[in-house]
């Protein structure tokens, strides 16, 4: 599918190589749902990644010389975000192989050093002092194994930020909302223009279940 360098909406420091905006997720499969190929969800820019996007760029020293890494990356924005605000390593997965390249191109277009890996977020070991997440909660076997990587993740010390639309799936109890902004989006894809997102943060003695 034909993609063009566009800057984000909400964090127009970014430009990420993306579908247009009249293109849905599904229109390269004649708009059906394929279970042998993951939808191409890096052909565009989320409300969370966004929302996550803009609040590391605004509040930079949450990311400064740590190592972050960002979980089901997508187009990389999250990640690329985290690369522009001083992180000292950027780690960026997505269980697709297609994701993991567009994510690759997509900060090399922003100079931006990220390491980009095919890997399934339950099975990925990779430690980091802070882990992103956006628009990760849209299905519900997605959100539990999230949830439980995420939980995980807290006990061990890192902190994890989450960007989410209201998605049906968002285990909202175990967050504290940071942040929250009108974002942008494509009509195609969400039906409707803007969503207002939150970015939250994982709360630390978030609860089991």
């Amino acid at each position: 599918m034909h993609t063009t360098l566009l800057p984000v909406p909400l964090a127009p420091e970014i430009s990420l190589h993306l579908a247009d905006g009249r293109v849905g997720l599904f229109d390269d499969n004649g708009g059906a749902f394929s279970s042998d190929v993951p939808p191409p969800f890096w052909l565009f820019v989320w409300a969370g990644g966004q929302a996550l996007a803009r609040y590391i760029l605004d509040n930079p020293e949450i990311v400064r010389g740590r190592t972050v890494l960002d979980v089901a990356t997508g187009s990389g924005v999250a990640a690329i975000a985290a690369a522009r605000a001083g992180a000292r390593q950027v780690t960026a997965l997505d269980v697709d192989p297609r994701a993991a390249a567009a994510a690759a191109r997509n900060a090399t277009a922003n100079d931006a050093a990220v390491d980009t890996r095919i890997a399934d977020v339950a099975q990925a070991e990779t430690a980091a002092e802070v882990i992103l997440a956006g628009d990760v909660f849209y299905t519900r076997g997605v959100a539990d194994r999230m949830a439980s990587r995420l939980r995980r993740a807290s006990r061990e010390g890192a902190r994890i930020l989450v960007g989410d639309p209201g998605r049906g799936f968002f285990p909202e109890r175990l967050f504290v909302r940071v942040a929250e902004y009108v974002v942008p989006v494509p009509a195609a894809l969400e039906e409707t223009e803007s969503l207002v997102t939150g970015v939250w943060e994982m709360r630390t003695s978030a609860p089991a279940g």
